[in-house]
């Protein structure tokens, strides 16, 4: 704007050509090194956040300059406790969102770089594992819920190609004089090859209840054919290696896993609480990847883990988080 020049008129109020609502206006990509006080100490993490609203239909636009003050304002005046909650400085910025457009609907998504200090299986060398912690929200009307997570990735091995290797060897050494308990000990010490997917798990919780971004990733690791780390020595390859191929599953195999780990290691979770586990693989022998993905409600997941047949479709993150 030039010095002195001023706007009369707020064209993001005046109606549109086309009236018709819109499910999402905003911002992507805004860029911030958020503050999180952890352990007393205060620590800097580069974060992307998304902000949307929903748009009227007698409204022709939003006011796209007020998402980043109001990102801005809202991390400046957050203070963050001592575990990570950065899903709740996701929900401030949707609730101040809400206030600021004069919307009935925000929705955030924060996702920051997570640095944890691990330590090699075998060698025991310290390596720094990066992670995505996400918090995502959404306020609607008076009420708002939000979510928080990790992305983590791992190593699955295939068991459908493993069994595939393990029936010609058996034929193999069948054919070389060996007998049945045999080749059954040979495999016992000896694992069959098969061929690995790099993994890539989301895990998100829906709570009020304090969640520790750790905990959730080392249940997407664990429910994994193995961990990956960025440091490793050749006994630490062996052991990744051999652990993936002593622990083959398929990616429905590890979602499944991840549910109920969830619930398993947190039972204190009301009904109304919202799990999403979201695994994909990607292919190595192939040209296309492989996706599993599980959500619900807390009493959907632990009815179906007990032998209920399901009811009705798997609650949605969007379904919940609107409070539908």
């Amino acid at each position: 704007m030039l010095e002195g020049t001023t706007f009369h008129e707020d064209l993001q109020a005046t109606e549109p050509e086309v009236h018709l609502a819109l499910t999402r206006a905003g911002v992507t990509g805004v860029q911030k090194v958020i503050r999180i006080a952890h352990g007393g100490t205060e620590l800097l993490y580069y974060a992307d956040i998304d902000c949307y609203v929903d748009l009227d239909p007698a409204q022709k636009g939003v006011h796209m300059s007020r998402f980043p003050e109001t990102v801005a304002e809202a991390i400046d005046q957050v203070v963050i406790g001592e575990s990570l909650h950065v899903e709740d400085l996701a929900q401030h910025i949707a609730e101040r969102v809400v206030e600021r457009q004069a919307a009935v609907r925000s929705e955030v998504t924060i996702r920051a770089k997570f640095p944890v200090t691990r330590t090699t299986p075998v060698s025991g060398l310290p390596t720094q594992e990066i992670y995505q912690l996400i918090g995502r929200s959404l306020a609607n009307g008076g009420a708002s819920r939000r979510m928080v997570g990790v992305e983590v990735r791992g190593l699955n091995a295939c068991p459908c190609a493993q069994g595939l290797v393990r029936e010609r060897a058996s034929e193999r050494l069948t054919d070389a004089g060996y007998d049945s308990a045999q080749i059954a000990e040979i495999f016992d010490l000896l694992p069959a090859a098969t061929h690995n997917q790099r993994a890539e798990a989301t895990l998100m919780i829906g709570t009020k209840r304090e969640i520790d971004a750790r905990d959730l990733i080392a249940i997407a690791e664990e429910s994994m054919s193995a961990p990956v780390f960025e440091l490793l020595k050749r006994p630490d390859e062996l052991y990744v290696v051999e652990r993936a191929h002593l622990h083959p599953r398929f990616v429905e195999d590890s979602v499944r896993l991840m549910v109920a780990g969830t619930l398993d290691r947190y039972g204190d979770l009301s009904d109304g609480c919202f799990v999403q586990a979201r695994q994909i693989n990607f292919e190595t022998i192939h040209n296309h990847d492989v996706l599993a993905e599980r959500h619900g409600v807390v009493s959907e997941l632990r009815a179906e883990l007990a032998g209920h047949r399901p009811e009705g479709e798997h609650t949605t993150a969007d379904a919940w988080l609107g409070n539908r």
